[in-house]
């Protein structure tokens, strides 16, 4: 196990820089998960770390050792990628045991170390098999499986499950999550997948056109989003976000109508910000008592346990941006209702209006 130290670091193709001046510090067997929309970096990043791509600036520690200048092999790590990539005539087994082959450890150790991952990626049945006889799942157990026999001093994690259906992608995250837990090695994640992100990660690294935007829990990230593409990228559905003015004790809507939240700090009277709520932050309530926006429903999506209405609020005007509020799947909503809605205390965000970020 190790530390990984990324200090300022860039990433350029030319005159065109992709990564600018990413720094973390990644705690020994901790999981970070990198996260962001396709094209943010996130892969380049992890890469770098790997050995892949060569950095243009900055350092990268593996067990306080600078690795700038090392080779992917002498950096004592081990990757998995989005593609399984097995080799189609070779067993299970020999699969797994090909690294520890090359490294020309004893047979007999080769064979405890495949035995112990197999037994603990439940892959024991499938030794013998050729990758054509597995399925997908099955696969990428054995491609964690011949990075796990090498006790690498950390795992990177390049989209592994994205080649999955959702069903077995659940498992399968559960499945990585327990396997880090048990050996306790230190892990980088790249995925685009919110959730995944959320259920896997110690910290989270939201990236945003090469910057990294926050880094923080997945509750901290969440709960208090840095900006609004945090705000906008991390929660389902996305944040609303609504342009308003600040005025006193309240904030002043495109359409006219005034917001006061409850229990959240507003800026100077005159300042162009965002108010932001999560949908499921805003509840219907009795009457128009208490109700801080009035929306006219537009569409609904019944899922079950949940209900989403779609909708403008008369407070921003037929002009401003839709609206989405989750609500209890007893709700009884339909298309032409107009729902007060309150937002939650303390559950408001302001943003400003110029810079994105989080006042």
């Amino acid at each position: 196990m190790a530390t990984i130290s990324i200090k300022e670091v860039r990433k350029s193709y030319g005159n065109q820089e992709v990564i600018h001046g990413v720094s973390v510090d990644v705690e020994d067997g901790e999981f970070i998960v990198i996260v962001g929309p396709s094209g943010c970096g996130k892969s380049t990043l992890l890469r770098m770390v790997a050995g892949l791509e060569r950095i243009t600036s900055g350092t990268i520690e593996i067990a306080g050792k600078v690795v700038n200048e090392l080779e992917p092999r002498e950096r004592n790590i081990a990757m998995v990628f989005q593609n399984y990539a097995l080799y189609p005539h070779m067993t299970v087994f020999d699969n797994m045991a090909y690294g520890l082959k090359i490294m020309r450890l004893p047979k007999a150790e080769i064979r405890a170390r495949v035995d112990k991952a197999a037994a603990m990626l439940q892959l024991e049945p499938y030794l013998q098999r050729k990758p054509r006889e597995l399925s997908g799942g099955q696969r990428q157990r054995v491609a964690m499986g011949r990075a796990l026999v090498r006790d690498p001093a950390a795992f990177l994690f390049d989209e592994p499950l994205s080649n999955l259906d959702a069903k077995l992608r659940v498992q399968m995250r559960l499945e990585i999550k327990q396997m880090q837990r048990s050996v306790g090695t230190t892990s980088l994640y790249v995925t685009h997948d919110q959730v995944e992100a959320m259920t896997l990660a110690d910290r989270l690294i939201v990236m945003n056109q090469g910057v990294a935007e926050q880094v923080g829990t997945p509750i901290s990230v969440y709960e208090k989003p840095a900006s609004i593409f945090v705000a906008g990228f991390i929660g389902s559905p996305a944040m609303n976000l609504i342009p308003a003015e600040a005025q006193g004790d309240g904030l002043r809507l495109a359409g006219g109508g005034v917001v006061k939240p409850r229990d959240v700090a507003l800026p100077d009277a005159g300042r162009k910000v965002l108010l932001g709520v999560r949908p499921e932050h805003l509840g219907v309530v009795d009457g128009s008592g208490g109700a801080d926006l009035a929306m006219k429903v537009a569409a609904v999506e019944a899922l079950g346990a949940d209900t989403l209405a779609h909708g403008h609020a008369q407070e921003t005007g037929e002009t401003g941006e839709m609206l989405v509020a989750r609500l209890p799947g007893s709700t009884r909503v339909a298309v032409g209702d107009t729902l007060p809605l309150a937002i939650g205390p303390g559950m408001a965000h302001v943003f400003d209006a110029g810079t994105g970020k989080r006042i």
